[in-house]
């Protein structure tokens, strides 16, 4: 069975994925067009470059995703150390080791850059904050004078997995037509986690463009989600100041999107992840969770793809 995916994001969250992505496996699935966002557009690019369930699997086990949590050692002074790097990288940590981490993982399998991966097979959100738009990558980085080609796959997926205030934005700098006319400081394009704007891409391959390939672009294909539910934690979020606020905010949004009505168009073709209280910055998760998250993606993906082919 052949069909394009769109994996939702979710922070730490996003290792439910792999579990229902090894469940699509089971069930016979080919994976043609993938989309995703923030962690879902780790698993995209992961399918897009060749890795197995198993892989994944092994990929989720071996790394401690607290170790993305990287910054200087002047900012960890006690409360103001973070303060103070919010203040002046607007964010509490800098994304660099996440980028690396993915980055190193894909040239496993030859992939650094879109080129080496077929046009139209691989899709990731971001948020364009500086002009208040969704970015599908690497397509409308042409807008900003960019070569789509030439971008590599880790800072895109670095610049989709950019929580606000939590991770620092990346920033782009316009190129050719895009920048002329425009003052230096105008040049400059501040991008965060897709799911500041859209993290369930469901309708991305509703429409097909007709400038796309028809290997990717074929319209028959069924289009499933992989959507990540539940609450994030029984217990309200603690507030003691401006950082911890910005945390809860942006963990509220996501929250919301995870537990948002979806239409009852789409609920056929939506797998939803009990995600079992693990919030979206729990970087610290234990082993025994992730292990959990993984069994839970699994169970929910099983049961889905059981219905799907009656």
């Amino acid at each position: 069975m052949l069909i394009n995916a769109v994996f939702e994001g979710g922070g730490v969250k996003g290792i439910s994925l792999a579990g229902a992505v090894k469940s699509a496996e089971n069930a016979g699935v080919v994976f043609n067009r993938l989309a995703g966002t923030s962690s879902g557009s780790i698993v995209a690019a992961l399918l897009a470059a060749g890795f197995t369930a198993d892989e994944m699997s092994e990929i989720v086990r071996t790394t401690p995703f607290h170790s993305f949590l990287h910054r200087a050692p002047i900012f960890n002074a006690k409360i103001i150390g973070p303060a103070v790097r919010l203040f002046i990288k607007k964010g509490l940590y800098s994304g660099e080791a996440l980028e690396l981490w993915i980055h190193n993982i894909l040239r496993t399998k030859g992939i650094r850059t879109f080129s080496d991966i077929p046009h139209g097979k691989l899709m990731i959100i971001a948020s364009d904050i500086t002009n208040g738009k969704i970015l599908v990558l690497p397509d409308d980085l042409i807008k900003l004078g960019i070569n789509p080609a030439a971008f590599e796959v880790s800072k895109a997926i670095r610049m989709s997995t950019s929580i606000p205030y939590f991770f620092d934005p990346v920033i782009l700098r316009m190129c050719g037509n895009a920048a002329r006319g425009k003052s230096f400081k105008d040049q400059f394009v501040y991008v965060v986690d897709g799911g500041l704007l859209s993290n369930f891409p469901l309708w991305l391959f509703d429409s097909t463009s007709p400038a796309e390939p028809p290997t990717f672009g074929q319209t028959s294909i069924q289009t499933i989600g992989f959507q990540m539910v539940g609450r994030s934690s029984g217990s309200p979020h603690i507030i003691r100041g401006p950082v911890s606020m910005l945390q809860a905010m942006f963990e509220t949004m996501l929250s919301a999107h995870d537990e948002r009505y979806i239409e009852q168009v789409n609920r056929f073709r939506t797998i939803k992840i009990p995600t079992l209280g693990v919030g979206t910055t729990q970087f610290h998760i234990t082993p025994e969770q992730s292990a959990e998250l993984y069994e839970s993606g699994l169970q929910a993906g099983s049961k889905f793809f059981a219905r799907f082919k009656e």
